[in-house]
């Protein structure tokens, strides 16, 4: 039987990718930092610090799992991540765990990266001919671990791919980040301040992210795979979206903040091996994946 490894259970993708997995037959183990036990009871729950090697090699040993979809990463802060010095320490953990996964007879690999990795200065990102040029310690320790993995793969014969994540939204996100931060003023009828908003992103419903996630584990496609829509849309766009489905576009205000220093104009995933290769398309459109995050967002005011 497919017995898969899910560490970062708990987070924002991890969450979404056990139900796929579950209904895709595996036999989950779930790993978290902290108890979460109301997310999923069709799988078997393990609490582990993957900090510590020692936890690593217990929790490898217990489960001799098939495959491994490796989504966890620093416990800062949302936003802090970026320049934290815990992204050294993940690396080390990454790798322990890979080197674990395969001595208990590992099949198959799949980690999450980020669009970080990519020299941002190109807008359009392609896994074979955008330069990847990371100016971040999260984007900087993505990149080498990803390198590392590909390496130790085409060495050991461990098959091992990367899926390089770019803009989700939806149910369990952060309210600090862009589309829950709208979503959440909006609600309560306070104004949506944000920036210009002519930045133009690749977003992607969040259920759609970690499904691709599975269906690249499922499939033998090695190496960096992009996992985004591939679709181009301006911020401000899709904060009027946003807006017109609550029903308050009177209380956008854009060019009410900064832009971030430094902010890439323009970054699109092109998804020509999520689609060819891997055989896989998301599911919801924009406003689809809007809906079901806005009454997700809904419910979460009312409990």
């Amino acid at each position: 039987m497919k017995k898969v490894l899910v560490t970062g259970a708990g987070g924002f993708v991890g969450r979404h990718a056990l139900k796929t997995l579950v209904e895709r037959g595996f036999e989950v183990h779930a790993v978290t930092s902290k108890t979460l036990p109301t997310l999923s009871s069709d799988c078997t729950w393990h609490l582990a610090n993957l900090l510590d090697h020692t936890s690593i090699k217990e929790l490898v040993c217990q489960v001799k799992p098939t495959h491994l979809l490796h989504f966890a990463w620093c416990y800062t802060v949302p936003g802090q991540y970026w320049k934290s010095e815990d992204n050294f320490l993940w690396v080390q953990a990454s790798l322990e765990l890979l080197r674990q996964f395969r001595e208990q007879g590992g099949d198959r690999v799949v980690m999450g990266g980020t669009c970080a990795e990519y020299d941002w200065k190109y807008g359009y990102c392609s896994e074979f001919i955008t330069p990847r040029n990371p100016d971040t310690p999260y984007g900087i320790c993505k990149n080498a671990l990803q390198e590392i993995v590909n390496c130790y793969g085409e060495t050991t014969s461990l098959s091992s791919a990367w899926g390089r994540i770019f803009f989700p939204y939806g149910a369990g996100e952060y309210p600090n980040r862009l589309v829950s931060s709208v979503m959440l003023s909006l609600l309560k009828g306070e104004p949506a301040r944000c920036s210009h908003g002519n930045q133009i992103r690749d977003f992607m419903y969040v259920q759609d992210v970690a499904d691709a996630f599975v269906a690249l584990l499922e499939s033998e496609v090695t190496g960096a795979v992009n996992i985004g829509s591939g679709r181009a849309i301006a911020i401000k766009d899709v904060v009027y979206k946003i807006a017109d489905l609550i029903g308050r576009s009177d209380l956008v205000q854009l060019g009410a903040i900064p832009s971030a220093p430094k902010e890439a104009p323009l970054l699109v995933a092109d998804v020509t091996r999520l689609s060819n290769e891997v055989g896989w398309r998301p599911q919801s459109n924009l406003e689809s994946g809007l809906r079901q995050a806005i009454i997700w967002w809904e419910n979460q005011l009312l409990s």
